[in-house]
């Protein structure tokens, strides 16, 4: 699989829906951690992003429109450690959780499933990027088999020592579509280019202008485990 350009991968797809990227950066001192945001009902659009201590929580824009929280208000990105893990929904939570009482990422998801969403049963993605004892990261989707409510495809895809320039990404959706259609097969090889502003807006500009709602970057220091963080919302 050769690497694709990240802003063409973006931009060739209307709606990717929520979406994580985990990579090393092009000189190969940062781990690169990206996950943003997209949405198409009023509900869904009424959102921001915001720092959290280390971590980052979904707040609503404007409280007096939110409808439903129980999908779109979260916290999908928490610091654990030497560990980032990143999802889209409040797997977060779950994985912290065992990760403190000494158990696995893969255990954590194996005790969960797809959104209750019926008919798009949205995938619950996620991931984990580890920097101690050497970089590595997983991604993992949870998703509906054959759009069945009673089967669940559990996957995982481990990477270990990514090279300089390069990440990965994996989405919850592969397009547009009624039912929403889910994401298949491994997460896209993509390269990393630029400082993480050139990063951030390389992206926020590829992702769909209609659907766009929050980015969060991160960049963290190999050496000395310093962050840095990008955030953009469509709602200021």
């Amino acid at each position: 699989m050769q690497r694709m350009n990240l802003e063409d991968y973006l931009g060739g797809n209307p709606y990717p829906g929520r979406g994580i990227l985990m990579g090393r950066s092009e000189d190969g001192t940062y781990a690169v951690i990206a996950y943003f945001i997209m949405g198409r009902s009023e509900n869904s659009r009424n959102r921001v992003f915001e720092e959290e201590g280390q971590g980052l929580r979904t707040k609503a824009f404007d409280e007096s429109k939110v409808r439903d929280p129980s999908l779109i208000l979260y916290s999908p990105v928490q610091v654990s450690g030497s560990r980032t893990v990143v999802t889209n929904g409040d797997q977060t939570d779950t994985v912290c959780e065992f990760l403190k009482e000494g158990k696995s990422f893969e255990e954590a998801l194996r005790t969960r499933t797809f959104e209750p969403d019926a008919p798009n049963y949205t995938p619950r993605i996620s991931g984990i990027l580890e920097t101690e004892n050497g970089f590595r990261f997983t991604l993992s989707i949870l998703k509906s088999g054959d759009g069945s409510p009673d089967v669940t495809f559990r996957q995982f895809f481990e990477y270990n020592s990514p090279a300089a320039g390069e990440g990965r990404i994996i989405h919850t959706y592969s397009g547009d579509g009624d039912p929403l259609p889910s994401f298949e097969g491994e997460p896209a090889r993509v390269a990393l280019t630029g400082s993480i502003d050139e990063l951030t807006h390389g992206i926020w500009n590829s992702l769909n202008e209609e659907n766009k709602i929050s980015l969060f970057v991160r960049f963290i220091s190999l050496k000395t485990g310093l962050m840095e963080t990008r955030i953009l919302n469509k709602n200021r």
